[in-house]
């Protein structure tokens, strides 16, 4: 059972509990923290801190549409201190207050976050990475900022990077890279660049931003099959691929990116798509 699935299973039969912290759920499942936080929100969609939340939130809400006679009862079996604290997160959660929604008894409008599957999904066998030194790279782009709920839409900051690849070709198609930025444990989402390499003694485009690729020893996975399998391949990359290495990962930079070789086809998705993690020396 992956680290993911026995935290899933561990939030499911404790998410009452207000001592229930990363740390515990972390050891239940086998792995860091770190890990943990940044697995989980990949193979999800949701940041773990906003699960919990919205999976104990969720619950009140039922109680409170049954018509649950005292709200402090069931902001307590949430895991909330007082009145006060559960109602704030309660409105942010879902746009009205418990006394409203008891008043209402119903659950129509209401984005709730029901359990997770704890179905076993067919694992990803990751062949072994390629390990390899690599010099600092140079690549230009566009960037945006995507929450895990949000995911599915970085697909429209690619098309809208599209326009200019022909402009950056030297001796044929680019490659292009996606480099998902650092997770700090807490945070919403993660900012995302979708880039490719700026040519030698090319100026900039008008309307694109450049970073660097530090240099260093990247392990390098490859995604086989369509791209929309893309998440389940960068979920098995840090649950088992980085693991089996014996190495950590560097992410001081960036997360991890993905790196579209010069064959793959945007319109097919299909071609040549690599995971790459920098991992600490």
């Amino acid at each position: 059972m992956s680290a993911v699935l026995k935290t899933v299973w561990f939030v499911e039969t404790r998410f009452r509990d207000n001592e229930l912290s990363l740390e515990a759920m972390a050891d239940h499942a086998g792995v860091s923290r770190s890990h943990l936080s940044r697995t989980f929100p990949i193979l999800t969609g949701y940041q773990l801190s906003t699960y919990l939340r919205g999976r104990r939130l969720t619950e009140a809400a039922k109680e409170l549409a049954s018509g649950a006679p005292d709200i402090l009862n069931v902001a307590l079996d949430a895991g909330y201190g007082s009145h006060e604290a559960f109602t704030r997160a309660f409105r942010d959660q879902f746009g009205l207050t418990p006394e409203e929604l008891r008043r209402r008894r119903s659950l129509d409008t209401l984005d709730l976050v029901e359990p997770l599957s704890m179905d076993s999904p067919e694992k990803v066998k990751l062949a072994p990475p390629a390990v390899q030194d690599r010099h600092a790279q140079r690549i230009a782009g566009l960037s945006n900022h995507f929450t895990f709920r949000t995911l599915d839409t970085i697909p429209h900051l690619w098309r809208r990077f599209g326009p200019y690849l022909p402009e950056m070709r030297v001796d044929g198609p680019p490659p292009a890279f996606g480099v998902t930025g650092s997770m700090p444990e807490g945070s919403d989402g993660f900012d995302y660049f979708a880039a490719a390499p700026l040519p030698k003694g090319r100026d900039l485009l008008p309307g694109l931003t450049e970073m660097t690729l530090p240099a260093g020893t990247y392990a390098q996975f490859r995604h086989e099959g369509h791209i929309s399998g893309i998440r389940a391949t960068c979920a098995a990359v840090f649950e088992s691929g980085i693991p089996a290495l014996g190495r950590e990962p560097d992410t001081r930079w960036f997360s991890f990116v993905e790196y579209y070789g010069p064959d793959f086809e945007p319109s097919t998705g299909f071609g040549t798509v690599e995971i790459w993690v920098k991992l600490k020396q």
